[in-house]
This record gives structure tokens, sequence and C-alpha cells, in this order.
């Protein structure tokens, strides 16, 4: 009776152990399971649900340009050189003098060129002498052409001295314009050695800064082979920048084309000009073909100098207070229509035509198709995003 008494307390007690066990083990059990589904939905959410590198519409300016790097240099300059050789004496003004028309700007050794002149007047002189004499002859000869034509008429005298005396006549005449001839070549020849004596002091053919000097006082110019340069003669005032623009985009490039630049030295600056004028003949550098455009601009305060590098801006186009797009959202389709893809309040992607207006490689114009405040998609991911990024996932359902 002890006995069966003891294996019932024992079996009493066994069992409601057991029973304790099993609600804590279907709680670890629930809970694997909740958090092993939890884990999946993410995953799968992510997948479903990528990240968007979006922008929104906004107002703003755009302009399109073609960019040209480009050389600074006068627009009117003078290489001032000489038409006579010599040697040279004497260099008046510096490098950045500022001149006048007419100023003296060199001299060359005169003394070749006075001997010249005082050889031609003296040669001068002595024609003239000639001349005088050679027309007292003439004189003579007529006096005594015509006393034998009147003893030839009164048959005193014979026809062959009468003949002799016209002939004698004749031939002072003859003289007389040969000497004619003679003085005016000597003439010419005194006056164009005038001419090169004067070329031996060289002049300032117009207002401007001397920018170079090439020559040195005390060098021998020779300008029987080519034109000796001396100095240069530039105004400040107005620079012309010469831009080589690609053949790809010249054809976009008119006279009158609206143009800024700005220096290496200021380029915070920005001058202002427009197209003067479309060189027809290239330049080639490199099996690249450049054409020379030429840009005015006024340069009161001598800021641009020459051989400046510049970077110029031609304005093909401008629009301000426009819808604007990242040109990357804009995507070409067939027939040439162009969409973009909207992102829509709920998350979803909606595929939109548009019509755009100017464009350069960062902005797009909308005309038509999109409203400011729109987002639309630029990329498929955005920089640095991990998977599940594009939008939160939702919460599974509590358990229990």
């Amino acid at each position: 009776m002890l006995q069966r008494s003891g294996t019932e307390v024992g079996e009493t007690r066994a069992v409601p152990r057991r029973r304790r066990r099993w609600p804590w083990l279907a709680l670890v059990v629930v809970l694997a399971a909740g958090g092993a589904g939890y884990a999946y939905f993410v995953r799968e959410r992510a997948v479903e649900a990528p990240a968007y590198q979006t922008s929104r519409v906004e107002l703003g300016d755009i302009e399109t340009v073609v960019t040209a790097i480009a050389k600074l240099q006068p627009k009117n300059y003078v290489d001032v050189g000489t038409q006579v050789s010599g040697q040279l004496r004497t260099i008046h003004p510096d490098v950045g003098a500022l001149v006048k028309k007419g100023d003296l700007l060199a001299e060359i050794d005169p003394t070749v060129y006075q001997t010249r002149v005082a050889g031609d007047r003296a040669s001068l002189d002595n024609l003239r002498a000639q001349l005088a004499q050679a027309e007292a002859q003439l004189t003579l000869d007529r006096l005594r052409d015509e006393r034998a034509r009147q003893l030839l008429a009164n048959q005193s005298g014979s026809k062959d001295a009468a003949d002799a005396a016209q002939a004698t006549a004749r031939i002072s005449e003859a003289k007389i314009d040969a000497l004619k001839a003679q003085i005016a070549q000597t003439q010419a020849t005194l006056e164009g050695d005038l001419a090169n004596l004067g070329y031996t002091k060289i002049y300032a053919p117009m207002d401007g800064t001397v920018v170079s000097i090439t020559a040195r006082e005390g060098s021998t110019l020779n300008a029987n082979q080519s034109a000796p340069i001396v100095l240069r003669i530039a105004d400040l005032q107005t620079m012309t920048v010469t831009a080589q623009v690609a053949e790809g985009d010249i054809p976009r490039i008119q006279i009158g084309t609206a143009a800024y630049f700005s220096t290496l030295g200021l380029p915070d600056r920005r001058w202002e000009g427009t197209v003067r004028q479309v060189e027809p003949t290239p330049t080639i550098v490199n099996d690249v073909v450049l054409y020379n455009v030429l840009i005015d601009v006024p340069n009161d305060d001598l800021m641009l100098m020459t051989d400046m590098t510049a970077q110029v801006f031609f304005r093909l186009g401008e629009a301000k207070g426009v819808p604007l797009v990242p040109t990357a959202a804009i995507r070409a389709g067939r027939d040439g229509e162009k969409t973009v893809r909207v992102l829509a309040r709920g998350g979803g992607v909606e595929e939109r035509k548009v019509t755009t207006g100017l464009s350069n490689r960062s902005m797009t114009q909308i005309l038509d198709g999109l409203s400011v405040g729109e987002r639309v998609i630029t990329g498929n991911r955005a920089p640095g995003a991990t998977p599940g990024q594009g939008r939160p996932p939702a919460m599974p359902p509590r358990l229990g």
C-alpha cells in the first residue's frame, strides 16, 4: 500500500514538469519562424523595390554654349620696318612707350644717301649748264640758217651752204631735247635719292604703344633681301580674340554670335563680345581641323595683353526661369521622341513623353510633359545606396 502510494506520488510530480516545458518550446519555435519569415520578406522586398536616383523639376536658367581656347592680339598693329639698308644708328622709344602718328622712332646712318643726293644735284647742274650752252648754239645756228636761205633766194649763196645751215640748226635742236631728257632723268634720280635719304628717319605710322623692338642699335639692316622689322606699334584699346573652333561646332557659329570669355589671370572676370569674322581656311593640328573665329572686345583699362590665353564661350541659346531637369533623365526613343521616368507618390514609376528645348551637358529645358515639383528618375540606383533603400519595407504582422 505504501509502495503503490509512493509510486503514485512520484507519477504525480513528473507530469506537471512535462506540461510546463511545452509552452516555452512552442514560443521559441514561433519566434524563430517569425524571424526567418521577416528576413525573407525584407530580402524579397529589397529585390522587388530597387532604389532610384531622382531629381526634382525646378525653374532655372539655361544656356547652350560652344567652348574654345583662344589667343589675344591687338586688332590694329603695324610692324614698322625700314625701306633702306644701312646701320641702325638710334632707336628713340622704349617698349611700352606711347607714340603719336609722325613721331620719330629710329634713325639709320644717312651718309651714303646724302652723298648720292649731292652727286645727283651736281649732275643736274652740269646738265642744265649744257642745256644753256646748247640753247645759245641753237640760236646761232638758226641765224646762220636764215642767212643762208636769204642768200640762196638772192642767188648769192649756194644750195649746199643753205642745206648745211639748216641741218646744223636741227642738230642743235636735237641736242637740246636730249639734254632736257637727261635733266628729267637726273631729276627723277635725285628725287628717289632724296626719298631714300628721308627713309633713314623712321616715323610712327599710327597712334599706339610700342609693344616690341626687334632690331638693335648698331646692327646693319639689309632692305634688299627683305624688309627688316625694327619695332611693332599696336593699338591696345581694342583687342581681337582668335578662338580655334572644331569643325563639328563651326556650323553653329555665325557672324554676330554672342560670346564671352575669361583669361587665366582673371578667371572671375568676364568680357563680352560678338563674332566679327569666321576665317574660311582651317588650321590642322594633329589631324584635328580647327577654324579661327575672331571676336573684338574693348580694352579701355588695358588689362588684356598680347598673347594672353582665354577660354571662349559662344552663346548659342539662352532661356531664363524655365522648367529644367538633368540631361541624364532624358531618354531618346524611336522616331526622335523623348521620354522621362517619373516617380509617382505611391512609389511607382511612370514613363512619360516630354518636349524639350535647350539642352547642355548637365540640364535640359522642358517645354511640355512635366510640371514643376515632380520627381524624375536620373539613375537606377543612387550613389552608395544599398538594396532596399528605395522605400522602407512594410513591417510583418504581429504574432499572436
